[in-house]
Order: structure tokens, then sequence, then C-alpha cells
């Protein structure tokens, strides 16, 4: 592959320059021969903060529709595709999360290679500049190697005629993204950045993304170890305004957002900022006049316990006579996450014809006629909905949470699960610091036990639910080697639940009548548990042959 130049981007954490006296007279970044750049303080936090870019935002939701929380209306979405194992090498969004992560490395490649030349700005903010740049560089090969495996590793600056060379092994990159994250946190202060600098990486996202990858891998000991790091920290608390009712949902909204000052549970975010850097999230989840673009599945929806703890297929408060019913007595988080009725928002006209107030949601809508979201599952998500800005589009200003104390919580008892040292010291410290935000029922060993519930099932439950939206699932499955899962139909609620029954009648059903909403999904193992290597890469670089396996 040739190389990609180096660009300054608009970021998340920095205001537009194009207007700025004297901007368009600067050397590019490309020109790192140039000696008048990479000399003082404002020029590396230039450079270094359009390295943020690189850091997903709104792609951090809907990687969730790869897995089996939600799925799009649309058949064309990416992540749909890749969710469905229909897809060949050749296919251009594989080769397009290849190009994208790849020109991120680079990017940091270059900054490194050069950010010692600002020989009057002190070693100290050096170093905390190069720890951040490290930090998202390993954020990148996480990707890469959970969605390829085997991978080019390049740590500094390719020329414009060279070419990435032959593949490391998967083991040789996280080995290196392990010490890089480990080196990177040394670095970095320990206390979040703020002010000027709010949003920009420190020690806890090192070690937390470290915490990440040893899980994905199995590492479980370095997984502990890393989130018990985090942590230990003291810096990160769940976010709670003392109104359980609301908390979790209230994270995803602007209140949670970092500037707001009370969220101290997100480690990393991007942050989106007033016609600097936003998305449209809230409108296509609950979009007035279409389909909506996150739809729930049914396998989400039965994935909450009930409020007694137990699954639904065997908690006696369980009841699926009506709409209505399905939210009731169900983990607190349910509502907080998946449209319940009587919820407010911002879809307009619902599926009950009786409903007169368009602010209030009482029944999915089935039938497109460009007053109201429409829904192809029967589920609408709440979580993320900033509903004020449901009616604009791509003016949408949440933080996308990349990583929070939440997810180092959950890593933390897992780990210690898999090595079979978790005690019910360890859940209380962990799970049921997530349970106790929402008011849910705590998790005990030996109810579980008495119950006939598996530990390690209810554990991923855990994570599932507490994570859902938030781009984790398909990982998760894959790295659990649940790869069956993917294969399944997708479905929706029960056709007899719509308030309007010719709103559904000619849409497919199972035995049962659940909602078929797609049908047709593949998953062969062991090719689908890593994408094949884009065709056009192995094209422009015949060493990175032989394609991954299946493909």
């Amino acid at each position: 592959m040739k190389k990609i130049l180096l660009y300054i981007s608009v970021s998340l954490l920095i205001i537009p320059s194009s207007c700025r006296k004297g901007f368009l007279d600067r050397a590019p970044l490309d020109a790192i021969s140039d000696a008048n750049f990479w000399t003082t303080e404002e020029q590396l936090t230039l450079a270094l903060k359009a390295l943020y870019a690189n850091v997903k935002n709104n792609n951090t939701v809907a990687m969730d529709q790869m897995g089996d929380n939600s799925i799009n209306s649309s058949t064309g979405d990416a992540y749909r595709i890749f969710g469905s194992g229909n897809f060949d090498p050749d296919l251009s969004s594989v080769n397009a999360e290849w190009v994208s992560q790849y020109s991120g490395i680079r990017q940091c490649n270059v900054f490194l290679a050069n950010y010692e030349k600002a020989t009057t700005v002190p070693q100290a903010v050096k170093d905390q500049m190069a720890g951040e740049a490290r930090t998202i560089r390993a954020y990148m090969y996480m990707n890469l190697v959970s969605y390829f495996g085997d991978l080019p590793l390049t740590t500094k600056p390719l020329k414009i005629d060279e070419l990435y060379g032959p593949r490391n092994t998967r083991k040789e990159i996280i080995d290196f993204i392990l010490k890089e994250l480990e080196e990177a946190a040394a670095q970095m202060q320990k206390a979040p950045q703020t002010g000027a600098n709010l949003g920009r990486f420190s020690k806890g996202v090192a070690l937390g993304f470290k915490a990440r990858m040893a899980l994905y891998d199995s590492r479980w000991d370095v997984a502990e170890k890393a989130a018990k790091d985090v942590m230990d920290l003291g810096v990160y608390s769940l976010y709670s305004t003392g109104k359980p009712a609301v908390d979790y949902y209230t994270l995803f909204t602007y209140a949670g957002k970092l500037s707001a000052g009370a969220n101290k549970e997100t480690i990393a975010a991007r942050i989106n900022l007033t016609d600097v850097s936003m998305h449209n999230i809230s409108r296509e989840t609950q979009v007035p006049d279409q389909a909506s673009r996150y739809n729930p599945t049914k396998s989400l929806v039965d994935a909450y316990l009930c409020t007694d703890g137990l699954p639904i297929d065997r908690s006696p408060l369980y009841k699926e006579d009506t709409y209505a019913n399905i939210f009731a007595n169900r983990d607190p988080r349910m509502k907080q996450t998946i449209l319940a009725p009587g919820a407010a928002w911002g879809g307009k006209k619902d599926g009950n014809p009786a409903n007169t107030n368009a602010g209030i949601f009482t029944a999915p809508k089935f039938v497109s006629d460009k007053l109201g979201c429409v829904t192809i599952t029967g589920y609408y998500f709440t979580k993320y909905v900033e509903i004020s800005t449901v009616a604009a589009v791509s003016k949408d200003q949440n933080d996308i949470h990349v990583l929070r104390l939440a997810e180092i919580l959950l890593t933390y008892a897992e780990a210690k699960m898999e090595q079979g040292t978790l005690t019910q010291a360890d859940l209380d410290l962990t799970i049921n610091k997530l349970r106790d935000r929402v008011g849910m029922k705590r998790m005990v060993i030996t109810e579980l036990a008495a119950d006939g519930l598996d530990l390690r099932t209810e554990i991923r439950r855990e994570r599932r639910v507490e994570l859902a939206r938030e781009g984790q699932r398909w990982y998760d499955i894959i790295r659990w080697k649940q790869g069956s899962l993917l294969a399944a139909d997708v479905k929706g609620m029960k056709k007899s639940l719509a308030a309007v029954p010719s709103q559904v009648s000619n849409l497919a059903a199972d035995a049962n009548g659940y909602i078929i909403v797609m049908t047709g999904r593949q998953f062969v193992a062991p090719k689908h548990y890593l994408f094949p290597v884009p065709l056009t890469q192995i094209q422009r670089n015949p060493a990175l042959a032989p394609q991954n396996p299946g493909w």
C-alpha cells in the first residue's frame, strides 16, 4: 500500500482554523522535513488533536448492528452486511475499515517520529502527548487485529513508494498493543484532562484499552490487573444523580456529556461540539418520517432479566399478553435502553391511532406514512437519544462513550470468573454496583446456583445489557466463539401484539408468531471469525497473502 499523506482534519477537540489569519500559509503536515514545524507546543498540540479524529464517533454505536442487538432498516448498511456474513473480500466497506485504520496509524507514526524535535517544549508535556498518540495508535491496531487477525505492524512513517510488507502474527500484534499501552500509561497523567484539554486521553484510557485487549484475547490475568489498575486510580466513579429511574439513560444524553461536569464515569469519549463535530444518532434512532436505522432485536429484548433476577423463561413475573407487559417487572435498564409505552419520544405519530399526544410513545408503528417513525422489529431504542435533537438533521452533540468505568468493572468480574477466583465480594465490587445504580436485584452466587443458573452465562448477560448500543456485542460474540448467534434469523415482537393488526398482516413470522425481520444470515467457522483481507490490498501488496481461512 502506498503512503497516505498525513493531513490535519477537523477534530472533535479543536475549533476550525480555516478562518484564522495565515492558516492557509501553513506548511502541510506531510512536509515533515520542514524545520518550521514540530518546534512549538502549539504545533504539537495541533498535530496531536488531529489524531483524535481517528477515534470512532457514532460508528461506535453503529457497530452494535454487526451483532444481534440491533438491525438497520437499510439492507445496504455495511454493519448489517458484516453481521450477516454475506460478503466477499472485494466489499468496499471491508477495505474502508483497513484503509481508515492504517491511515490513522500513519498519522500517529508521523507524530511520534517528530515530536521530540520540539526542544523548547518541556519533556513532561511531550511525554504526555506521546502517550496519547501511542494510545490512539494502539486503539486502531486493536480494531484491525480484531477484524483481520494477522497484520503488518509498522511503527514508522512509510516512504511514498514503500509497502507495508508481510503480516505479523496476531499474537505479535497483541503483544505489541499490550506493551505499548502499558508504556503509554506510564507517560500520561493520572487525572482526566480538563479545560481546553477536556477529552484528551490520560493514564486510565491506556490501562482501560489494555484491559479490553487482554479480555478479547483471553489473557485473563492481564485483563484483571489492568482493570484493577484503572479502578485503583481513584479518579472514576459511576454516573449517578440519585435518580435510579433515569440515571443510566441520562448518562447518554447531553446531561451526561463530559463538559456538563457531572460525569466521572466515562474514561474515553468522542466529544461532540456545536458546528464542530456532530452526528445523527438521535434522529436516525427515532426518525419521524422514515424507518428507524436502529431497531432493537427480540434477542436483546429477551436478554433483560425480570426484577426477581430470573430470565424471562423462568420468572413468574414475566407476561407477554400485551406489548406493555413485555416491559413490566424487568431490569430497569431495559426501559432506559429500549423505548417503553408511556415514555417520551421524538418519533411523532406512533402505531396507535387513538394516541393524540405525538410526544408520548404508546405502540410501535409498522406502516410508513411520513408522519411517524417506523420500526421493523416492533421495538425502538431510547438510549443515546436526545429527544430535543431528533427533529434536526446531523445536529446531535451527545458524547459517544468509547470506554467507561462500567466496562472496566465487567471486565474485572469476567476475568476473575474465568480464572476461577471470583467471589461474592468481587461481584459486590463490580456487577452489583451497576445493578445498585438502577435499583436492580443484586447478583448472588449462591442464589444463582440454587436457581440452576450458570455464572458465566449471567456475567455475559450482564455485559450485554449494560453495554448495549456501545459497540461491544460483535466482539464479545466472536471472542466467546458463539458465531452461531449471528447465523440465526433476526426476529422482532409477536405480530399479535400490534395495535393495528393490518399493519403487520403481511410480515413473515415464525411458528410462534414472532416477526422474522431477516433470514439467510450465515456464519461458517472458522471463516467468519475473521474478516477477509481486502482484495484491493492483496493486489497492491501480494506479501499480505495468504488470505484468511475460508475467504
